[in-house]
């Protein structure tokens, strides 16, 4: 049984004896650092240091590095940067209001910085070699630092944290502060911690925590998207995934703090909103009494789950919603689902309203049937095959995205063939494809061997991308001719006289940057801002991008009516 413990507020390296009593109806299980030696139950805890203890030791001059000309104790300019997936992005929107809230100063500027925070992704051993090529090239920074008495401190939130702690805070003694998914309100003490030259560390997983009370502060200033989390966590078990390890178990915002922070970005001029969770679709919010009594929901046909139905909760669609009625003008999406969880009530709401985008990630994986039950993913082909046919009916034009892993445990010649069939016949829009890479803690490294060599791994993932690329050309080109509805998000990359933005299906568009006409009739040319939305005639397209001459400027709710 996995440790899952409610994070107390004060947890680290630094800590007094005395651990914080659990909430009443919740079981602990105390967790022995290096050298320390279980306590036995109802035995007396000895006395740990108190702050008196630590004043004495400041007061007979104990060794302190100098605070950064400028710096008040506690405080400083605080350099972020993140890595991996959405919810990382909003792990650093979240972490950083509550850094706000106690008086440090966001720079965009490393040299500049007191502290560097990076929030990691541990989900493939690539992305966990990324942040250790980062620490080596802080090293020196850091080295040049202390030698100029500036002391730099160095931070690793996230999933990473959660994983890896003990080398993290032992490899080369260059991090000063650990911090997992759960333990972000914990950063200020633990940065304190650090001020005083030691190393801290909370990384915790609770049964509860969904930062529900904390509005995340956008970090792109006057953007047109943003992401909101509605839930945190994951119970599906699927044996290749580190998620349920480093991130917990699943937990649900409660659906009026999640209206709060949508309608203050409507406020805020934001124009498209993500709903984000590690099994979105899971969402159950159980935060009052009068929705514990709903019945279990009803699986997709073919799917099921390695843990029992959960009653009870106000579910997805009626999220979904509520959210879309805050905002004519506002775009909903919503990420990463399971294919298990698309009752017909959330195809038909999408349907429906024109805001929620006609756009659906259905993670596959595999498309063969006996590397999915190796998977633990809970459904074959078949029933999967099904569910997109269905999906099709229910929403017509809809564009698709997937997930792909290359070269999985046991993974034959046989079951890779029909992974690359099962790409033609669905014909995805946008693909996420990776080889397996094993993560320490998950039933695969426990129970399979990883056997299919790197070479072979790295031939399949290559014939499985270049698959996608050619069906998703054939099903992008299929637009070619039509309007499409965009958002525009700024200058295209490529060229200064060129604007992007994505459609409903959330594929990138390139189009002129060039005056045209407002569909509201106004007589007057205009020039498309951040924000707009637009008509585009697309005229080419490739396996990722579409091509197209600007139109108009509208809205969202005249083109639904348009259309």
């Amino acid at each position: 049984m996995l440790p899952w413990r409610r994070a107390p507020r004060a947890a680290g390296l630094l800590r007094s004896a005395a651990a914080a009593a659990p909430r009443p109806g919740t079981a602990r299980r105390a967790r022995c650092g290096p050298g320390e030696r279980p306590v036995r139950r109802g035995a007396a805890l000895p006395a740990g240091p108190d702050l008196r203890h630590f004043l004495r030791g400041a007061a007979a001059g104990e060794p302190r590095p100098e605070p950064r000309p400028g710096s008040a104790p506690g405080t400083g300019k605080v350099y972020m940067e993140t890595y991996g997936c959405q919810m990382n992005v909003n792990d650093t929107e979240i972490a950083w209001a509550i850094l706000q809230k106690n008086g440090y100063v966001r720079t965009k500027d490393l040299d500049e910085a007191d502290v560097v925070l990076l929030v990691t992704c541990s989900v493939r051993e690539k992305a966990e070699q990324a942040i250790w090529n980062r620490l080596r090239h802080l090293k020196a920074l850091k080295a040049r630092r202390q030698q100029a008495r500036l002391p730099l401190r160095i931070g690793i939130l996230g999933c990473m944290a959660e994983r890896l702690k003990e080398e993290i805070l032992h490899r080369e003694k260059l991090v000063d502060i650990v911090a997992g998914p759960d333990a972000y309100r914990d950063l200020p003490r633990l940065l304190a911690v650090a001020e005083s030259g030691q190393q801290a560390a909370n990384v915790l997983l609770s049964l509860d925590e969904t930062y529900a009370d904390i509005l995340p502060v956008q970090t792109s200033a006057g953007g047109t998207t943003a992401f909101v989390s509605i839930m945190r966590g994951c119970d599906n078990m699927c044996s290749y995934c580190i998620v349920p390890f480093t991130r917990g178990r699943e937990r649900s915002r409660p659906i009026a703090s999640i209206l709060q922070e949508v309608r203050m970005l409507s406020d805020q001029g934001v124009k498209e909103v993500t709903l984000l969770g590690q099994n979105v679709n899971s969402f159950r919010d159980m935060s009052e009494v009068q929705f514990q009594s709903a019945a279990a929901p009803v699986l997709s046909r073919g799917f099921s789950t390695v843990y029992k139905a959960k009653p009870g909760g106000l579910r997805f669609a009626h999220l979904l919603d509520q959210v879309s009625r805050i905002d004519p003008e506002m775009r909903i999406r919503f990420t990463s689902p399971h294919p298990k969880d698309f009752p017909d009530e959330v195809l038909q709401l999408i349907q429906e309203r024109h805001n929620i985008c006609k756009q659906l990630h259905l993670p596959a994986q595999s498309g063969s049937t006996r590397v999915l039950e190796a998977m633990r993913r809970g459904y074959t082909r078949e029933a999967y095959l099904e569910l997109v046919h269905h999906v099709r009916e229910c929403i017509p034009g809809v564009s698709l995205s997937s997930d792909f892993i290359a070269g999985f445990c046991g993974e034959r010649e046989e079951d890779h063939q029909q992974t690359v069939s099962l790409l033609r016949e669905v014909r995805y829009n946008i693909g996420f494809l990776f080889a397996y890479s094993m993560r320490q803690k998950t039933r695969a490294y426990h129970r399979l061997q990883d056997d299919v060599p790197a070479d072979i791994k790295k031939r399949r993932l290559e014939e499985l991308i270049t698959v996608f690329r050619e069906e998703a050309a054939r099903a992008n080109e299929a637009m070619v001719g039509q309007s499409q509805l965009v958002l525009v998000e700024g200058p295209s990359k490529r060229s200064v006289l060129e604007l992007c933005g994505r459609n409903d299906g959330n594929i990138k568009v390139i189009f002129p940057d060039a005056e045209i006409e407002d569909a509201a009739g106004c007589k007057a040319l205009v020039r498309a801002q951040p924000g707009d939305y637009v008509l585009v005639k697309v005229t080419s397209a490739s396996s990722q991008t579409l091509k197209g001459v600007l139109l108009c400027r509208t809205t969202l709710s005249r083109s639904a009516v348009c259309h």
